[in-house]
């Protein structure tokens, strides 16, 4: 009895699937005969798909549970300076209510795209209203029309190759002025007379592309007679940006540098045996050289303007132009109507003394970048205006 009653039970859920899957076929075979008669009435309409059965995805979700690709790369462009839509670099325009054509270009994805043409616009110009708000977004580095751009032109007008994002970093980062501008200024003045018409010649900011070309690129102001290093190529797996940057976050790996270099930190390191500011400390890094010489050109220009020009200088990194007068030599900045007065007696010495020493600040990672180079820049500069002065920078053991 137990075994017939086994069987029973058996047989009767093998005729249930068979019969389920009867009602199944039936239903297809159903449809798609409808469906056929309907492209038979209709001779342009499409066969209808037809499924079966629709199981439904598993729930409820949650937001946290789904997976968004590259979402680890976008957290840490949120929290980089290319993403700050409150900062001053992506805000200074909001007055006129349009980034300004010749700031567009770094200062929004949307312009960097139109400036390199990848919006189908002309390549090289702006051409439509850029709204003020927009940041470094993704597009700006990930577009693919960015593997065409094969090159990159710069203010001293070196025209550098490039390849893939690098012409994302070198069209943002290699300043707005170049010695060569500094040269057309003050070309047939004279050197130590102060000249109504010359005003401070800025840099720009962020000037690491082109620290990094150093003499090839031609950034700063080269003195006549001397020789500039060029582009900085540091150990051969070091060739671009991204090789010590994080690309989302711009953050700097330190552990590339610890392979050759025994240094706590990257401002540790130090590149020769030999000391630049004439302290002998060979146990900090070379970054310490540099703040030293630039501290010692900056009180240069200061003893210039006021013993030279007969107008002393101040400095305000704050806000622009940056150099400011001080006519009374009260030891603060000369304001009128409210507002500080810039300075204007620049000579053809200070000025490109000046320029120098801002180009060289105007890269925190100066020390990194092209060490050669920008010591000397300073170096050079220091010499120069130790000449007008009456320092005798040799004295100073001052290596270049």
């Amino acid at each position: 009895m137990p075994r017939l009653l086994e069987t029973l039970r058996a047989a009767q859920k093998t005729f249930s699937r068979k019969f389920a899957i009867c009602i199944v076929l039936s239903c297809a075979i159903t449809g798609a005969a409808n469906a056929q008669s309907e492209s038979a009435q209709d001779p342009a309409a499409e066969p209808e798909t037809i499924t079966p059965f629709v199981l439904p995805k598993s729930g409820p979700f949650e937001p946290s549970g789904i997976k968004i690709e590259n979402n680890a790369a976008i957290s840490d462009w949120f929290r980089s300076a290319h993403a700050r839509s409150a900062d001053e670099a992506f805000r200074h325009w909001d007055e006129e209510g349009e980034v300004d054509e010749r700031c567009a270009s770094c200062h929004s994805g949307e312009g960097f795209r139109d400036f390199h043409g990848l919006d189908g616009t002309t390549v090289g110009a702006i051409d439509g209203t850029i709204d003020t708000g927009g940041v470094v977004d993704c597009g700006t580095c990930h577009n693919a029309g960015l593997a065409d751009v094969r090159e990159i032109s710069f203010p001293s007008g070196l025209v550098h190759p490039v390849t893939g994002v690098e012409a994302a970093c070198l069209t943002c980062h290699q300043g707005r002025n170049a010695g060569r501008d500094v040269s057309a200024k003050i070309d047939g003045l004279p050197l130590d007379t102060p000249d109504a018409s010359l005003r401070f010649i800025n840099p720009h900011y962020a000037t690491a592309g082109a620290t990094w070309l150093g003499g090839y690129g031609a950034a700063g102001y080269h003195y006549d007679g001397h020789e500039y290093s060029g582009r900085f190529f540091h150990a051969r797996p070091v060739a671009t940006c991204n090789s010590c940057h994080e690309p989302h976050t711009l953050e700097v790996a330190a552990e590339p540098c610890q392979t050759c270099h025994l240094a706590e930190s990257i401002a540790d390191i130090r590149i020769a045996r030999q000391s630049y500011d004439g302290s002998g400390n060979l146990r900090v890094g070379i970054k310490s050289d540099i703040e030293a010489n630039a501290a010692t050109l900056m009180a240069m220009i200061e003893a210039y303007t006021d013993q030279v020009a007969d107008s002393p200088v101040i400095y305000d990194g704050s806000h622009y132009p940056y150099f400011f007068a001080d006519q009374n030599r009260d030891g603060a900045i000369d304001t009128a109507d409210g507002q500080s007065v810039a300075y204007a007696s620049w000579t053809p010495r200070s000025l490109r003394a000046a320029f120098n020493w801002k180009l060289v600040t105007a890269d925190p990672g100066n020390f990194a970048h092209n060490p050669v180079y920008v010591l000397e820049l300073l170096h050079d500069s220091i010499m120069d205006l130790g000449t007008a002065i009456g320092i005798d920078v040799e004295k100073m053991n001052l290596r270049r």
